[in-house]
């Protein structure tokens, strides 16, 4: 009698090939699902830096202890000023925020009819790690496909 035989290795080996594949698509998921979970809180540590941003370059625009102070009488048009805001020991994000702002007339109102002059203030904050040098925020050249990198950009508009 000739007996076949060899069957349960083949099953076997096919068997351990499925678990392999499984085994390797649940380390990739869990993988993936901890630098999702990583960049999602990175990016709400930028978007709070980028708001503290917001909230200091509205205070400095117009709250400004000088009249003279540069921020009080942000540049009309082209000109921008801009300054960085160090978050690296809260955030570890630092904060380019810039200023920008326009004069307008509002409303007649008195006898004779007067407008009130008012000034429209536009303060942007954009949040960049702080591994990124300080003259490169937001870093036009930065990696944008490592994950490591995080930018937040927020912009807000206010008057006097």
């Amino acid at each position: 009698m000739n007996r076949q035989n060899g069957f349960g290795v083949i099953a076997a080996i096919v068997i351990l090939v499925i678990m392999a594949l499984l085994a390797s698509a649940i380390v990739s998921l869990s993988s993936t699902q901890q630098i999702t979970s990583a960049q999602d809180v990175m990016s709400a540590k930028a978007w709070q830096a980028a708001r503290a941003g917001n909230e200091w370059g509205l205070y400095k625009a117009l709250n400004s202890s000088t009249p003279l102070d540069a921020w009080k009488t942000c540049p009309n048009g082209a000109g921008k000023l801009s300054q960085t805001l160090d978050l690296t020991l809260d955030t570890g994000f630092q904060v380019t925020v810039t200023c920008e702002s326009w004069p307008y007339k509002e409303g007649e109102s008195g006898s004779p009819l007067v407008a009130r002059d008012v000034r429209v203030f536009q303060i942007k904050a954009v949040a960049c790690p702080a591994t990124t040098p300080v003259s490169t925020c937001p870093a036009a050249n930065a990696s944008v496909s490592g994950v490591a990198y995080i930018e937040r950009t927020r912009v807000v508009l206010a008057t006097n």
